[in-house]
């Protein structure tokens, strides 16, 4: 199968969960014979793109990349005499009589809680992708429900609903001496609560979590998402206090796993989200879940997490109480969270994607 990969969004972020789930799928793409492979990619400051090696013959240079990436991004390629399926990280498309576009669409954040002139450029630009696309790929069954919500007129055959992974270095680890040599936290064992990713936008519900850990009295760790602004700074000190918080970036997975193993609590309480790797890898890491009931949500969580309906601080500082009384019933979750994470991987994601491309190639070449 002749296949051309588009790295678009390397260039857009430096981290993120698309970055997460493009980067696993080139892993496995630069080990696969059967696929033919090229690839339209420019160097970048992306913390995994670094570590992907791809062969210098099979790197397109296209008119596109030539342009600031402010521009770049919005400016489908073209390849004179192309041929065979274009795969983009991000709402690109190559039209082309002899190619077949697939667009993988991870959510519709932007359609349900952002405004004005953002919102129409990313609506236009993922419509465009969409509708010249032969097959679309959704991460959920929420967001292929989303999906036929925004572009009724897409017939539901075109859409595979293909789930993300968890990466193996996620696990639960049983040397306690090990996860107490943890140096940067200034929190114990199993003393903190976890918040992990983005923090922009009121439907992350991150003020939420602040309030949560004020009412129980916990410390708060939060990973990634950026550096914290005054304002998220302030909340915090004057919520819960400066010395019982702190902000992580720039983690290896490895890193990250001993959090989570090291965590009371991973608290997840988004209104929205495609998917949610994070609740993925805190049952994995054997970290016990507390999550909204909406959006994909519930639907990759499964039965390992404390799923509350109409989600709120008070809620959640009440199950932190509680189970600070109730072994068994954290014991429970962690158990239900491990047998979750293990109906997903990056592996089995892949197969999945693999069998969509064999099934497009079939019925166009």
């Amino acid at each position: 199968m002749k296949i051309l990969f588009d790295n678009i969004i390397f260039s857009l972020q430096k981290h993120g969960g698309i970055s997460v789930v493009w980067f696993e799928l080139l892993k496995r793409i630069l080990n696969d014979s059967d696929i033919d492979s090229s690839f339209i990619d420019i160097p970048n400051e992306n913390f995994l793109w670094k570590d992907l090696d791809f062969p210098a013959n099979k790197v397109i240079e296209t008119k596109s990349t030539k342009f600031p990436i402010k521009i770049q991004r919005y400016k489908n390629p073209r390849i004179k005499d192309a041929k065979g399926i274009f795969h983009s990280s991000y709402f690109r498309t190559l039209m082309s009589p002899d190619v077949a576009n697939i667009t993988t669409v991870h959510d519709f954040t932007y359609e349900y809680y952002f405004k004005g002139l953002p919102k129409l450029i990313h609506h236009h630009q993922k419509g465009n992708a969409i509708n010249n696309s032969h097959t679309i790929i959704c991460v959920s069954q929420n967001t292929k429900d989303d999906l036929l919500k925004f572009y009724p007129k897409v017939k539901e055959k075109q859409i595979r609903v293909v789930y993300n992974g968890v990466s193996d270095d996620y696990f639960v680890v049983n040397q306690p001496d090990l996860i107490n040599d943890i140096h940067f936290v200034p929190f114990g064992l199993k003393e903190y609560i976890m918040y992990v990713g983005d923090r922009r936008g009121d439907y992350k519900n991150f003020k939420m979590v602040v309030e949560a850990c004020k009412i129980s009295s916990m410390p708060l760790v939060v990973v990634g998402g950026g550096e914290l602004t005054k304002n998220e700074q302030l909340l915090m000190t004057q919520s819960i206090g400066s010395n019982q918080f702190v902000q992580i970036s720039g983690l290896s997975n490895n890193q990250l796993n001993f959090l989570y193993n090291n965590a009371a609590w991973f608290v997840y309480p988004s209104a929205y989200e495609g998917f949610g790797i994070p609740i993925l890898e805190a049952q994995k890491a054997g970290c016990p879940v507390i999550c909204s009931n909406l959006s994909s949500i519930s639907e990759v969580a499964g039965k390992g997490a404390c799923i509350i309906d109409n989600i709120s601080a008070l809620k959640i500082a009440d199950l932190l109480l509680e189970s600070k009384s109730r072994s068994e019933l954290k014991s429970a979750i962690i158990k239900e969270g491990i047998i979750n994470a293990a109906r997903f991987s990056w592996d089995l994601c892949y197969q999945q994607t693999k069998q969509v491309y064999s099934e497009v190639y079939k019925e166009n070449f």
